[in-house]
């Protein structure tokens, strides 16, 4: 399929407005291209919405609450069900666009596809299970339980290197909670929003319940600050750098709002030496190479134990020299470009300071020539000390450095400021249980003998202290988007108070 029957396909331009409120605005706020960073070549270009369509998105999406919270949860869940089923109809296609735009291989684009089709499976049957708990009252014939509530309209942040999968993530599950969301997407995967948008509204037209999924394409200017610093929005879930997070979350706090941040990473293996080398090099290789290096689950700190460490550094430069670069929509590719010339610059300029602080590269610190933004994925052997290992770049470039003893490298993979994804590579029960103990790994997510990255959806998904504490996804993750309620019941004829206390007036 060329690139323009795929846009055919999607039936994009017929509605390059970044503007939603249950029909589509003109778009009236200023045009945004969509770049395909393969070869610096312009797709299309949509329309950011205005500020007074931002106010029409918001009235809208306020107006849908008040009667989508009273559809009940299994019916709201219905929805979810066919828009899973149209996502499945334009799984190819969409994946294809995502590695256009996003510029992830093709099977990545289609895999994050297929992420958004088990988020509605999950949302699905969550729609019958939003439990509350009853408790036993300290006082007779009482009873005490807890309900949980639709908060109301959801912002939705969400940033290019996962367009589409970040945004099923949030909006199904706050959908079935009986919330309405709006979606500012990353400027930079305008497209994909667009489509996404189309696709559910399909689902959505003539329903009623149109504006349950809004969509407001802007910068961080103008919709972007006014949608964090919006009253009417109860819960901004937002993704992208701890720099934006502080940003948001300081925003958001300020008018007593709720905020769901998933920043950045800086994820770590801790490699021991009695690992199998070449699990290590299959789990390693991915994490850290997947996506180009653009990933919040990325590996950036390979961590490895000195008996195994000149083996492993050995078997993994050889492996990284094998890795196909390319067009991400070409078979074979396993590594596409990264998102733009700024993430070229910041890779070369990492690689820099890495050097000028002890670091010896191993393979790789070549941008590729040609159009597009390619480079070579590199690996720098660097001391644990170093201070650019405090810093989170968004490409392809892993640390390797050496120790002695599983408590030393817990204490170096816990020694940077984000705490998102962590992992082990151990024969050793011990080891294992050291590391997932709560003297080890200080991470949201933490694995034994598979890598930092490819996070299944069933499992809360985020990260600890600067990665910012949002739960999304899995588990009981649905509680961020409703209200929690305490409930108690006095069917006794009685007033007892609690506590025992005598309050008598008589």
């Amino acid at each position: 399929m060329t690139n323009q029957e795929l846009l055919d396909s999607l039936d994009i331009l017929t509605a390059n407005s970044g503007a939603f409120a249950g029909g589509w605005l003109p778009g009236a706020g200023e045009p945004v291209p969509s770049m395909n960073p393969s070869n610096d070549s312009t797709i299309a270009t949509a329309s950011m919405a205005s500020m007074s369509e931002y106010e029409v998105i918001v009235q809208s999406s306020q107006e849908t609450f008040a009667k989508w919270r009273r559809l009940p949860a299994p019916a709201r869940g219905e929805y979810v069900r066919l828009i899973g089923e149209a996502l499945r109809e334009n799984k190819s296609a969409l994946g294809a666009l995502v590695a256009m735009e996003a510029g992830k291989i093709r099977a990545e684009g289609e895999g994050e596809v297929q992420e958004m089709i088990d988020v509605a499976d999950f949302a699905v049957g969550l729609s019958r299970q939003l439990y509350g708990l009853t408790m036993p009252s300290e006082r007779p014939g009482h009873r005490l339980y807890e309900q949980w509530h639709p908060l109301g309209p959801v912002g939705i942040i969400t940033a290019f290197n996962f367009p589409v999968a970040v945004w099923a993530w949030n909006a199904l599950i706050a959908a079935v909670c009986g919330d309405t969301v709006i979606w500012k997407p990353s400027p930079l995967a305008p497209l994909t929003a667009i489509a996404i948008t189309k696709i559910v509204n399909t689902v959505m037209e003539d329903s009623g319940f149109e504006a349950v999924f809004n969509l407001a394409l802007g910068g961080a200017e103008g919709v972007g600050e006014a949608l964090v610093n919006d009253s009417r929005i109860p819960l901004i879930s937002a993704t992208g750098s701890c720099d934006m997070g502080r940003t948001v979350g300081t925003a958001v706090a300020a008018r007593m709002g709720r905020s769901l941040l998933e920043l950045g990473g800086n994820n770590a293996i801790i490699v021991m030496d009695d690992a199998d080398i070449e699990l290590c090099v299959r789990g390693a290789l991915f994490s850290a190479v997947g996506t180009a290096g653009q990933r919040c689950t990325t590996l950036r700190r390979l961590i490895v134990q000195s008996g195994i460490r000149d083996r492993l550094a050995e078997r993994l430069v050889t492996a990284y020299q094998t890795v196909p670069i390319g067009d991400p929509l070409a078979e074979g590719t396993l590594m596409g470009p990264l998102i733009s010339r700024q993430a070229v610059l910041n890779y070369q300029a990492a690689i820099e300071t890495a050097v000028s602080q002890g670091g010896t590269i191993l393979t790789g610190n070549e941008v590729l020539g040609g159009p597009g933004n390619f480079v070579k994925p590199t690996i720098i052997s660097i001391p644990s000390d170093a201070d650019i290992l405090q810093t989170e770049t968004f490409a392809p470039i892993l640390y390797l450095m050496e120790f002695d003893d599983l408590e030393e490298a817990i204490a170096i993979q816990n020694g940077v400021n984000q705490g998102l994804s962590s992992a082990i590579f151990t024969d050793s029960l011990s080891n294992a249980e050291h590391f997932l103990a709560s003297t080890g790994s200080d991470c949201g997510i933490a694995n034994v003998n598979i890598g930092t990255s490819g996070a299944e959806i069933g499992g809360a998904f985020g990260g600890e202290k600067d990665t910012g504490g949002g739960r999304e996804s899995g588990s009981d993750s649905w509680k961020a988007y409703m209200r929690r309620q305490t409930v108690t019941i006095n069917w006794s004829g009685d007033l007892p108070l609690a506590q025992g206390i005598e309050f008598d007036t008589t």
